[in-house]
């Protein structure tokens, strides 16, 4: 609860014009906006560019910003909304396609192979981790959206459904069917 009445207390400085008041809120919240975005986006850069378009969207909406919602959930569906149209913005331009030649590193050796594990043991660490990005990748939108915010955002059903302007009945069943598939493309190498 704290960190909502802080946040409503910058937003309202923000809308009386205070600019410092939306850095701090940028500072909060930037981390956890790269983060969502760049389930979207593969690339650190455009994760980047894209949640700072995010911010200037959502500073220029301030004003209009009514509190029926927390800050965070209301600057989750902007960043949410542009990473989207980034992405089918994207998909309507052409690809350049970038020949690996043989002189090319094609690979970067992990820091995980330094360490003193097994080699069998990183390398089940690794599929899985490739396995469960794969599965989260191959998901369709809303559900690897809702799974998303769930497991790597950490927000309530609460806040998801306010996010996706969805039911929290919807949410619930969401989450659950993205479990599921994961956990289908995990089992054969549990086993």
């Amino acid at each position: 609860m704290g960190d909502e009445i802080a946040d409503s207390t910058l937003v309202e400085r923000v809308q009386r014009g205070d600019k410092k008041a939306f850095d701090l809120l940028v500072i909060k919240y930037q981390n956890r906006v790269v983060n969502l975005v760049s389930r979207y986006v593969r690339d650190v850069t455009d994760a980047q560019d894209i949640a700072q378009e995010a911010f200037l969207k959502a500073y220029r909406a301030l004003p209009n910003f009514r509190g029926d919602s927390a800050f965070y959930t209301w600057l989750y569906r902007i960043a949410i909304n542009t990473a989207k149209n980034h992405v089918a913005s994207r998909a309507r331009r052409p690809q350049e396609v970038q020949p690996i030649g043989p002189d090319d590193e094609t690979f970067d050796l992990d820091e995980a192979l330094k360490e003193t594990d097994t080699p069998e043991n990183l390398l089940l660490t690794d599929e899985i981790q490739r396995t469960i990005l794969e599965a989260i990748e191959e998901l369709p939108d809303d559900l690897r959206l809702a799974i998303t915010l769930r497991e790597v955002e950490g927000l309530s059903y609460d806040e998801i459904a306010e996010a996706m302007t969805c039911p929290i009945g919807t949410v619930r069943s969401r989450i659950f069917r993205a479990r599921e598939a994961i956990d289908n493309r995990l089992k054969p190498l549990l086993e």
